[in-house]
């Protein structure tokens, strides 16, 4: 068992990379250094997500000079833990799996789903899908390994990449560090924007491991901040005026999605548009191992059905958020049981990259009883989760009736009109022991945010965009894209997109600049082998110390050291170029650390599909 010393290397690896350098620890390669205070760059871009990272790399291909500020210690935002799926219109592969789509299908597909999406940039988003995301990620290397369906779509669009959200950032990722006019500035929160004379010239930042404040400066700015469905505060300012606040709601949406973009744009005098647009699920449950937090999981069982507190079907669970979620909201009581059965019971699934493991699913989730119940007979699963034992048992009865029939005639979940999938995921509940879990509502995506033009510039409230300053991807609502309700695939997608956008439109005002040359070569991504293994960190360090007490800046330190020590992986499987170890050479190669990453983010996302 070697978990001390993988927290040793795992230790001098993240310090390097994250910019936090004792005096003992080796420098960070050139492509990731850290900025120093008052540096002045052609473009500064607040936040490390999948939005900030291809607006970045816009930008550094195009030569300009850019640093990207993020909150976090590492890559990717919330898109590294999602499926990674985006919403592509007449691919090759669609094409080669018999869909046939056009770029007026989506449209009057986005716009009808969507109810008061914004059709502009709808229109946008149809007709460069293909070049401006497929293609441009092709390009980079990622590959599509499907398309799979999801309600409100003609025809299927959701294209699923190898490796889900983390085989889809990192290459974008990768390609930011080989270009050495592209620097990251970790552990940073921005607080506040730099304004002079009526234009955004820079940021001031304060250093979360340190306290300390800084300065940086740059010709434009660009808020890639992410939504504000973290904060629960903001979440109920904005809640949809049709709808009672929920008396328990769960935050689900990313670490840092608190709405800081939103709140620096408004300093500079942004207006902020359709913030009562918010994509929220049904299928939230307490985060077990953050019991005294308001945190919650997206879990479910799509091959179940899900019952009010009388214990009624009252809605087709297949159709996902946009039947389900405002079904639910008026009930008196804002809360569901998904029931099922020890036959369908592999089909649960808990959204994010840490829950692809079932036997970690059902150790620490199906079997605690806080969050599921099971027993052998309805009237006792009634009992434990205090629904009515009557209408559970009718309920599941009239149900296995209408799949032996072949017909949903209450709510059209299966049935001839209903696609083959949907029938195939609709069984008989009738294999005991059978299982309950209450979900409550759960944030997930900021639909609504910081207006923006068809540049991606940042508007005031007269409508007039405010001179130095960007925004992209879910801090601008996704570009307002989905309206109401999103089609799927229509998260990561806009973010590629106005990412892209952005960074054109910054350029074509920049003065000329050539073309930025990789600075790092795509052989660095090969690991050596045969290296021994890492016992010898233990004579010169103790980290377990370490991450004993939370430290501000150190989160995902934290998290994932704590991971491996319960996997008990060797430091070496993470990272092999520290050894041997070579005292004038003991450093990361930021790119070599990104393929561990996998060992963690093998993501899997609860979908209308599932």
């Amino acid at each position: 068992m070697h978990h001390p010393a993988l927290t040793i290397i795992a230790l001098l690896a993240w310090l390097s990379v994250l910019g936090c350098q004792p005096a003992d620890e080796p420098q960070q390669p050139q492509s990731s250094a850290v900025v120093e205070d008052h540096e002045t760059v052609d473009v500064i871009v607040v936040g490390a997500g999948i939005s900030g990272l291809c607006t970045a790399l816009e930008l550094g291909r195009g030569g300009a000079r850019v640093t990207v500020v993020d909150m976090s210690s590492v890559f990717g935002g919330h898109a590294v833990m999602s499926q990674g799926g985006i919403s592509i219109i007449g691919s090759p592969l669609q094409k080669s799996l018999g869909w046939e789509d056009s770029p007026q299908l989506a449209f009057d597909d986005f716009v009808h789903w969507g109810e008061g999406a914004n059709q502009p940039w709808v229109r946008y988003y149809v007709d460069h899908s293909l070049s401006d995301i497929h293609d441009w990620l092709l390009e980079l290397g990622i590959e599509f390994e499907g398309v799979e369906t999801a309600p409100g779509n003609s025809v299927d669009r959701f294209h699923q990449p190898a490796g889900r959200g983390i085989g889809l950032v990192t290459p974008i990722y990768h390609a930011c560090l080989k270009l050495p006019n592209v620097r990251f500035a970790w552990n940073r929160q921005v607080t506040q924007l730099l304004v002079e004379n009526e234009r955004v010239v820079g940021i001031e930042a304060r250093q979360l491991r340190t306290g300390r404040s800084e300065q940086l400066r740059a010709s434009q700015v660009v808020l890639a901040t992410g939504g504000f469905q973290s904060n629960l505060d903001m979440v109920r300012e904005f809640w949809p005026a049709q709808f009672r606040f929920p008396e328990k709601i769960l935050a689900g949406s990313g670490r840092n999605s608190v709405g800081h973009g939103h709140r620096l744009a408004q300093q500079a005098g942004g207006e902020l548009v359709h913030m009562d647009y918010q994509w929220n699920y049904f299928t939230g449950i307490p985060d077990p191992r953050k019991p005294e937090s308001n945190r919650g999981l997206s879990a479910a069982n799509m091959w179940g059905i899900i019952v009010n507190p009388q214990a009624q079907r009252f809605a087709n669970l297949h159709n996902w958020a946009k039947e389900v979620m405002p079904r639910m909201l008026v009930q008196e009581r804002a809360t569901l049981w998904f029931i099922f059965d020890e036959a369908v019971k592999e089909k649960f699934v808990v959204s994010g990259s840490e829950w692809s493991d079932f036997d970690k699913v059902d150790r620490v989730i199906l079997q605690n009883k806080t969050l599921v119940q099971r027993a052998d007979q309805l009237e006792e699963l009634a009992r434990l989760t205090g629904l009515p034992a009557e209408n559970l048992v009718a309920t599941v009865d009239r149900y296995n009736r209408l799949v032996e029939s072949g017909l949903d005639e209450d709510f059209g979940r299966f049935g001839p009109e209903a696609s083959d999938y949907n029938n195939e995921a609709s069984p008989t509940l009738q294999t005991p022991p059978y299982y309950a879990m209450q979900a409550y509502p759960l944030t997930r995506k900021s639909m609504g945010g910081v207006a923006i033009d068809l540049s991606c510039r940042v508007l005031d409230k007269k409508q007039q965009p405010i001179p130095g300053l960007y925004a992209v991807g879910e801090l601008t609502g996704l570009a307002g894209i989905n309206g109401k309700a999103a089609l799927e695939g229509t998260f990561l997608g806009p973010c590629v997109l106005t990412g892209r956008v952005a960074g054109r439109s910054i350029l074509a005002d920049l003065p000329d600049r050539k073309p930025a040359a990789t600075s790092i070569t795509s052989a660095a991504t090969d690991r050596p082998a045969g290296l021994a293994n890492s016992d010898s960190c233990l004579e010169c360090h103790d980290v377990e110390s370490l991450i004993s007490q939370p430290r501000p800046g150190y989160w995902h330190f934290e998290h994932a050291h704590r991971e491996a020590l319960v996997r008990q992986l060797d430091c070496l499987d993470c990272h092999a170029e520290l050894a041997p170890y070579r005292e004038d050479d003991h450093r990361l190669n930021p790119l070599l650390l990104t393929t561990s990453c996998v060992s963690c983010h093998v993501a899997q996302e609860v979908k209308p599909s599932q």
